[in-house]
């Protein structure tokens, strides 16, 4: 029986989403078994729809994590955390999920329990840590390498080239809307809009190259995290006996392990990700199958990144043609800088090019 929760009405009142009952049911849920009766201590706001709420009962204390989802993020994370990793015995690999709650049917309420500060930071002195990370990566690619249960996770998701393909068009059909009202006739905005387009005219009739490229070289599909940041990557306890969480599971879906190896060596210092890529290398369990030449994994994470680009093109443009939004053209030109910047990942560039370590590598 879930416990009684004192001062429950407290634990959401500062809480400014939607469906805060249906989070107070999963914070029960997540709750049980504990006393018969708790008490809400604190909620902390720790970013945009994540709170960490904490309880106590006697001399213990309880740290949950609430997070308000759209339905298909919060469909894909429960199939990663409930079927989808405990079928290949990885369940303990995926996000520690204990409760959920969907509201009207706009959102769903997730809980889950607290892992605390052990998120790697991209600047690993602790080499034990980072390599138990990488191994573990490289063990959910293997382990979803062709496996029957891919023809579940495609529906939510596909990162193939189908992706970059997709993106690319979604941005040119976005910003082809912006005519002259929208752009408001001025000259600096015009250019930066005909600039957008030419580079993702070129972009879309590279297509059949990358998907060459990723049919020959990609390897087998996988189930890929999609969000791959150092900052959805946690481990804990001791080197000897590290248990490594991957978290938030948003943007899941099939594809070659290029998607999620660009995201997660771009977090990393140029002269480190060598060195990763070699360890993950080793770590796979594919039989038959290893990853391709550096030059040819270049290409292929290339593709990926390309790709998070432009996607971010498509909604300051659909901001800016049905609303008007101010904000619009600042976000496009910095897209743009994003593609200026874009360097290669694992091999030296000309000294002329910036890094582009601190560009957002998520979706919109």
């Amino acid at each position: 029986m879930a416990p009684l929760i004192r001062g429950s009405m407290s634990a959401v009142a500062g809480i400014d989403e939607p469906g805060t009952e249906a989070l107070q049911l999963a914070l029960r849920a997540a709750l049980d078994p504990a006393p018969r009766e708790v008490r809400w201590l604190r909620t902390r706001r720790l970013k945009p729809r994540v709170f960490r709420v904490s309880f106590a009962a006697g001399t213990r204390t309880w740290n949950l994590i609430a997070k308000r989802l759209d339905p298909l993020s919060a469909l894909r994370n429960e199939q990663v955390a409930r079927r989808w990793l405990p079928a290949v015995n990885l369940a303990k690999v995926g996000p520690p999920l204990l409760a959920a709650a969907p509201t009207d049917g706009s959102c769903t309420w997730h809980v889950y329990g607290d892992l605390g500060q052990h998120s790697l930071e991209g600047r690993e002195t602790d080499q034990a840590r980072l390599a138990a990370a990488v191994r573990s990566i490289a063990l959910l690619h293997s382990r979803f390498a062709s496996h029957p249960l891919l023809a579940e996770c495609r529906p939510l998701g596909t990162l193939d080239v189908s992706h970059y393909a997709g993106n690319v068009r979604d941005a040119l059909h976005a910003l082809g809307s912006l005519g002259f009202t929208e752009l408001r006739r001025t000259r600096r905005q015009v250019a930066l809009r005909d600039r957008l387009l030419r580079r993702l005219e070129g972009l879309l009739a590279e297509t059949p190259r990358r998907a060459a490229a990723l049919e020959e070289w990609g390897g087998p599909e996988t189930l890929l995290h999609g969000d791959l940041w150092t900052s959805n990557v946690f481990v804990l306890g001791p080197p000897d006996r590290a248990q490594v969480r991957l978290i938030d599971w948003d943007r899941a879906g099939v594809g070659p392990i290029s998607y999620d190896l660009s995201a997660f060596l771009l977090r990393f210092p140029h002269a480190q990700r060598p060195g990763l890529v070699d360890l993950y290398r080793r770590s796979l369990e594919i039989p038959g199958w290893r990853p391709p030449s550096p030059r040819r994994l270049e290409l292929l994470m290339e593709t990926a990144e390309l790709g998070r680009c432009a996607n971010r093109v498509v909604w300051p443009a659909l901001a800016i043609a049905q609303d008007g939004a101010p904000w619009g053209f600042a976000a496009l030109a910095e897209v743009e800088g994003w593609f200026e910047s874009l360097e290669p990942i694992l091999t030296r560039a000309s000294s002329s090019r910036r890094a582009i370590a601190g560009r957002p590598g998520g979706e919109s």
